[in-house]
């Protein structure tokens, strides 16, 4: 791991992805600031990254809470000034043939989008100011298309993809760097809800080293596994009568709201 990375953040880290990536940077000399929403869990990861010798504080936090993340960021830097923010905390939702309940779309938007917009803002503001820094936003192999089984989490994450392509360029002249990430099915407790066919799963210790790679590589796209990369290609070019003529064999989305800790299944 580059020594760069000496004070990361990271939300939604009590499992998935996030814990796997906290997991993954804690070391001597490494300050971790993890949040999300499940005490016992964000304990257990804790634990682990103290016993590693990383340097933790955790927290539990809402995301959706523009002041409160605000204020959480900014305090985190002042602790500690941070080298890389990940912006992973999302939700999932969908129950069976019903779909996404028009709560649950609004609920994912003030997470999935919302949620990333709190705390990266805060990050840019003092990463901006010191000419350094990195940010990483968590979207999905899901962002690429629109999807039946799950309009609102596909849509969401297209806006998370998009906004990070469009603030890499933007942020470059002021030494600010910035990463999109877009897995497929990994482990996590979103995937633990879905009944059907995930094609090539991964376990998340997995995930996290190919993120890391990545960030470390400065990728503007970090896009997982190759075999989905190949897939979302051809559905990309895909017209949209075949499209709609293949929805209704689409499999439902199961409910699942636990933050990202858990790791946009790339459907």
């Amino acid at each position: 791991m580059s020594f760069q990375y000496n004070a990361i953040l990271i939300t939604g880290a009590s499992s998935g992805i996030g814990a796997a990536l906290a997991r993954h940077f804690a070391r001597t000399g490494v300050t971790l600031f993890i949040s999300g929403r499940n005490q016992t869990r964000l304990q257990l990861v804790e634990n682990d990254c103290r016993a590693a010798g990383a340097n933790v504080y955790a927290d539990i936090l809402d995301v959706t809470s523009r002041e409160t993340m605000e204020a959480y960021v900014t305090h985190c830097d002042e602790i500690a000034p941070l080298s890389l923010v990940i912006a992973n905390a999302g939700i999932s939702a969908g129950t069976g043939g019903l779909g996404e309940s028009p709560e649950q779309v609004r609920d994912i938007f003030a997470t999935n989008v919302a949620g990333v917009l709190n705390t990266i803002d805060p990050a840019i503001k003092v990463m901006r100011a010191r000419k350094r820094g990195q940010i990483a936003l968590v979207a999905s192999q899901a962002s690429w298309r629109g999807l039946p089984s799950a309009p609102a989490y596909c849509a969401s994450k297209a806006t998370v993809r998009v906004y990070g392509e469009g603030l890499r360029g933007a942020l470059a002249p002021d030494g600010v760097k910035v990463n999109v990430i877009c897995p497929g099915f990994v482990k996590s407790r979103i995937t633990d809800a879905n009944d059907f066919p995930m094609p090539f799963f991964m376990q998340a210790d997995k995930a996290a080293k190919k993120i890391v790679r990545g960030l470390e590589r400065n990728k503007g796209m970090i896009a997982f596994p190759w075999q989905m990369n190949l897939i979302i290609g051809m559905l990309k070019m895909t017209p949209q009568w075949l499209m709609d003529l293949a929805a209704s064999r689409i499999p439902k989305k199961t409910s699942s709201s636990d933050t990202h800790s858990d790791t946009h299944d790339g459907h």
